[in-house]
């Protein structure tokens, strides 16, 4: 059940965001013409690495202009100008390279620095003091942390931040070809430490293609950010359709002014990630951009039958077909995908390496059943079951929901393998059933 690949909105709500947009571009946005360009050579790229294959999704990409949603980032390199860099991220789990901040409860999400596992924001469970930077198109409360941000980066090395409205133009120059490439984006800090980032393109294309969304479907993403991947889909499907949602306030002010700037009104709430969203359900799909230990119950009660919620779980993204408010299964996509926790989850569990030779911790395939059975199976066991069983990568594994009960699987929910979501707890020995 794949998207339709043709055009999702009625002609005057069409007509309507296409008049927006000119409007838009015409009164304060004069990178417009540049911009097309640079996003043209983005889509290309993407369509080249294999994505992209549906029309709807690639005109959407075409036409949103991602530099509206990213006023401001900070790239990885030397500081420049005192005031311009910000300390470096943590490390995801899991993923050796894989640059990560610390995330807010429902998500903050700057999984980076490798192709294909860059994790987008997701506030939608946990207060920040997060602010915007200057030329950050965002009012009110958006405006105030601005000035919190300018101060808590002074001094800070690690990242430069490349913004929209700086004085010189070849830096004006280098943000907005930044704001195109295929590659995630830092884009907020709190207390000099990175907690917030806009996906690597490419994979939100992934993602969005693997939701599956038919004309028609009411779609509830976890986790704001910038509001660039809820343009997309509003695109897609006509503003009605979507809510995104993030529990910090000055988050979603600004990703609300960045839509309402793109020519979008998306239904934009703040509230716990967690908890969803009752007052837009029911959903045929929910996508989150932040990582689970488990499948929040809220999710499946606000579901549909048959509905699909794809979301990061243990550096993979699973697709979980909804069969009733306590019941709903599903494989993991075969790409990696690194994104920080849903805050008010608690810590992801450590992944425990002792008594491992140093070869399998290189293979990404293993350091995913270590993420999967983390807390739950010994790493001798990890390892002898991996090489037991071929190997065996991403695809073969799986999620069940059943009542309260989740468990994922290799290769069969009911098969050999298995091991509880959740916090860690006694440790299990191989098989789990």
């Amino acid at each position: 059940m794949g998207s339709t690949g043709g055009s999702t909105r009625s002609a005057p709500d069409a007509a309507g965001r296409v008049a927006r947009q000119e409007r838009t571009r015409r009164e304060a946005d004069g990178y417009a013409q540049e911009a097309a360009a640079l996003r043209t050579g983005l889509v290309r790229e993407i369509v080249a690495g294999g994505g992209l294959t549906d029309p709807a999704w690639r005109t959407a990409f075409e036409e949103v202009p991602r530099h509206l949603f990213v006023p401001y980032y900070y790239e990885t390199g030397a500081p420049g100008e005192a005031g311009t860099a910000v300390a470096a991220p943590g490390t995801a789990a899991g993923a050796p390279g894989k640059a990560a901040a610390s995330t807010g409860a429902g998500a903050a999400g700057t999984a980076a620095g490798a192709p294909g596992t860059a994790a987008a924001s997701a506030r939608a469970g946990a207060a920040s003091t997060a602010a915007g930077a200057p030329g950050g198109g965002a009012a009110g409360a958006g405006e105030a942390g601005e000035a919190r941000e300018a101060g808590a980066v002074r001094g800070m090395v690690g990242y430069t931040r490349l913004w929209r409205d700086d004085p010189h133009p070849l830096r004006r120059a280098r943000w907005l070809a930044g704001a195109y490439a295929d590659a995630p984006l830092a884009t907020r800090v709190r207390d000099g430490e990175l907690i917030t980032s806009s996906s690597q393109p490419s994979l939100m294309a992934r993602m969005l293609h693997a939701l599956q969304v038919r004309d028609g479907d009411r779609v509830l993403e976890i986790g704001a950010g910038t509001g660039y991947n809820a343009a997309l889909l509003a695109h897609r499907l006509g503003d009605a359709h979507v809510t995104t949602l993030d529990l910090d306030p000055e988050i979603t002010e600004a990703a609300r002014n960045h839509l309402a700037a793109a020519g979008f009104r998306p239904a934009v709430v703040t509230g716990d990630g967690a908890r969803g969203c009752p007052l837009h359900a029911p959903y045929d799909r929910i996508i989150a951009t932040c990582a689970v230990a488990s499948i929040p119950s809220a999710w499946l009660g606000q579901c549909r039958p048959d509905a699909l919620i794809l979301t990061p779980l243990a550096t993979g993204l699973i697709a979980l077909r909804v069969a009733g408010a306590r019941h709903a299964e599903g494989r993991f996509l075969a790409i990696p995908a690194y994104f920080v926790p849903l805050r008010g989850s608690g810590p992801p569990p450590q992944v425990p390496t002792h008594g491992l030779p140093s070869r399998p911790l290189l293979d990404d395939s293993f350091r995913f059943l270590l993420n999967v059975a983390a807390g739950h199976m010994e790493p001798v066991e990890a390892l002898a079951l991996w090489e037991h069983e071929g190997r065996p990568g991403r695809e073969r594994y799986g999620v069940t929901v059943r009542g309260d009960r989740q468990w994922a699987w290799l290769d069969d929910p009911e098969g050999a393998y298995g091991w509880p979501l959740g916090p860690p707890g006694r440790l299990q020995p191989f098989p789990y059933r």
